[in-house]
């Protein structure tokens, strides 16, 4: 690392997973306060968003990063029916083992209820990067994996009222 590289807290999120998430509790994220919300609560610096580039969802990809984000694509395969599947898992894992490494990364918050991330998180846990995990889920659907971690767990849910996005 070179020694004018400054440390700072970065969030990772899986935009697939923090969409479903919510739209199975039926509500819609305001992503320009969970941006403010993020750097208020957790003084994140740096917001990577891992989504799978589907064309049409341009404007969408542009509104993330009015908010603040950083979009980071995952080229999208199409399943049977012409469903995308844009697996940002490893991607995500990725950036922020190289954020680790090169010494950019103070602490991660880990925006996810998937297990897969558990790994991650241990690694992180061990190398005092860890802040918490931020689940979309309720805390019944939070992944076990992520659960044993014993990392701090938040649930975006307990903050409806202040990160819902009003029409």
């Amino acid at each position: 690392m070179s020694p004018d590289v400054e440390k700072v807290n970065i969030a990772y999120i899986d935009a697939a997973n923090l969409d479903r998430a919510l739209k199975d509790l039926n509500w819609k994220l305001d992503y320009k306060k969970f941006r403010v919300w993020l750097s208020d609560k957790y003084k994140i610096e740096r917001a990577y968003i891992f989504i799978g580039l589907i064309p049409k969802y341009k404007d969408l990809y542009t509104h993330f990063q009015e908010c603040g984000f950083t979009v980071i694509f995952k080229e999208v395969v199409y399943q049977g029916g012409g469903i995308p599947k844009g697996n940002c898992d490893t991607d995500l894992i990725m950036q922020a083992m190289a954020d680790a490494y090169e010494g950019s990364l103070q602490k991660a918050l880990i925006i996810s209820s998937d297990g897969d991330y558990a790994p991650l998180v241990k690694k992180l846990q061990s190398r005092e990067q860890f802040l918490a995990i931020l689940s979309p889920a309720p805390a019944k659907k939070c992944s076990i994996l992520l659960k044993r971690t014993d990392a701090p767990i938040a649930y975006i849910n307990d903050q409806r009222g202040l990160l819902e996005e009003i029409k």
